[in-house]
């Protein structure tokens, strides 16, 4: 069982600039295909995908659906988590571990992004990927670069 909160730390020029609660995996930290669990090591910021969309739009495939989670039915949220707001892909930068073969966090589709219920940050949740709330992931967005690195720990 996996105790206390996870946090995204932002520094800048050395020096720490913010600290958010995010959402890990329910499953296991690990770099493995298949395995649904958040990729720890050194990766960076592949692509930055939702620039000018609304807060809370639901993406599908990295495109945003032009819907806010708010207006889809129930039955259409489930107990799954959603990709709003904003999208940081990311991708491994250590061979082996992160990067190539079926450790690769890029091919695994695992990205930085907000979710349709920001009460449940903070808790495990998800299947791989880091999860914000909406309006930190807008936040984040907007100061991170393609190329920025970001250290995720097990």
């Amino acid at each position: 069982m996996r105790t206390g909160r996870s946090l995204l730390q932002f520094w800048e020029q050395g020096a720490l600039v913010k600290s958010y609660v995010v959402s890990t995996s329910k499953a296991p930290p690990s770099n493995v295909s298949g395995s649904l669990g958040t990729p720890p090591g050194l990766h960076e910021i592949a692509d930055r995908i939702g620039a000018h969309q609304p807060p809370g739009v639901v993406f599908t495939a990295r495109v945003p659906s032009g819907r806010h989670y708010s207006e889809l039915p129930d039955g259409e949220l489930g107990s799954r988590c959603l990709i709003t707001s904003r999208i940081l892909w990311l991708r491994g930068l250590e061979p082996g571990v992160n990067a190539g073969g079926n450790v690769d966090t890029h091919r695994r589709y695992i990205y930085l992004h907000g979710t349709q219920d920001d009460r449940r940050v903070g808790q495990p949740w998800g299947s791989g990927c880091i999860l914000l709330r909406n309006a930190d992931i807008v936040e984040l967005f907007e100061r991170v670069r393609v190329g920025d690195q970001v250290w995720i720990t097990a």
